[in-house]
């Protein structure tokens, strides 16, 4: 019979967690393939994890994994497709903002030779101008600096087929982007549309500071456009310097200009280079940080306990 994984990334989600069961599991009352549904328990520090351990209990199909600590979100997605033993696994955040009925059509999408169906927004309900605009601005500068054909507005929420996971976890990056490592591997894709909603209850789990270390993974990790920029602005700059040292000895030898004169361009200059060399250093130090990341090799995340999982379900 076909499965049907459904990895779901959990952070202090406990007023969320009992509705979202109730919904996910209802969508498979209404379809033929068996399922399994893979909590992963990202370092919550309320009473997230116990609530699943109830849940657990009563349904074998319910499966838990806890991280030994917080290791974000993309490790979250990361260990759930690692446990999946689906012949497809859907990805979905246990907020509610997407909606787990939305997997039934993903599955008759992927019944249709699709390996990757993705969900496309079309409106974002319940989130502020800002972090629509952001949103908004992440999407076409990453399309900008990667020259990549991510599709614009479409998050993790996703189904993917066998062979894309098996590709994946392939991939053994530390900077983790999940979306554009699904984009990367390639193989059919489609989208199905749909409003997204608000969070039942509770905050977001990505403030301002983790979206811009989000970018940043994103975009570092995916381009060395960066590079080439700073690259660009710093033969500018040389170029701007040398004209004014040029200007400088022709006043000086053909103009006849001794006294001591611009003061004001000198003083620019002076702070425009050195802005100029800090930001080239600092894209230069994203990528050696990830450099050092890479060669650690430390682990993408440490379960420390596992519930429903026969010994040896991840390979």
């Amino acid at each position: 019979m076909t499965v049907i994984s459904v990895v779901v990334p959990v952070l202090n989600e406990e007023t969320n967690i009992r509705v979202f069961h109730k919904r996910a599991t209802g969508v498979f009352s209404d379809i033929p393939e068996d399922y399994e549904i893979i909590f992963v328990d990202d370092g919550s520090a309320d009473n997230t994890l116990e609530i699943l351990k109830e849940l657990s209990a009563n349904d074998n199909r319910i499966k838990v994994i806890s991280f030994s600590r917080n290791f974000g979100h993309q490790s979250a997605i990361t260990a759930g497709l690692d446990y999946a033993a689906g012949d497809a696994v859907a990805i979905i955040d246990g907020d509610l903002q997407d909606p787990p009925e939305l997997i039934g059509e993903m599955i008759k999408k992927w019944k249709e030779n699709y390996q990757v169906v993705y969900a496309q927004r079309t409106k974002r309900k319940g989130e502020t101008v800002f972090k629509k605009l952001t949103a908004s601005i992440f999407y076409r500068f990453f399309h900008y600096f990667t020259k990549s054909d991510m599709p614009l507005d479409a998050g993790d929420f996703r189904l993917v087929d066998r062979s894309v996971v098996e590709a994946l976890k392939k991939l053994k990056e530390k900077n983790r982007f999940m979306r554009g490592l699904v984009n990367w591997v390639g193989f059919n894709q489609t989208p199905v549309f749909y409003e997204r909603d608000e969070r039942l209850s509770g905050e977001t789990k990505y403030p301002l500071s983790k979206m811009i270390r989000f970018a940043n993974n994103a975009i570092f990790s995916f381009s060395d456009r960066p590079l080439k920029i700073a690259t660009v602005i710093g033969l500018t700059a040389s170029a701007i310097g040398l004209l004014m040292i040029l200007w400088g000895l022709y006043s000086k030898f053909f103009l006849g200009e001794n006294t001591i004169k611009g003061w004001t361009s000198v003083f620019i200059s002076v702070l425009f280079l050195g802005g100029v060399q800090l930001f080239t250093l600092g894209i230069i130090g994203e990528y050696i940080g990830r450099i050092y990341d890479e060669t650690k090799s430390r682990p993408i995340y440490l379960v420390k306990e596992e519930v429903n999982f026969n010994k040896g379900d991840n390979n």
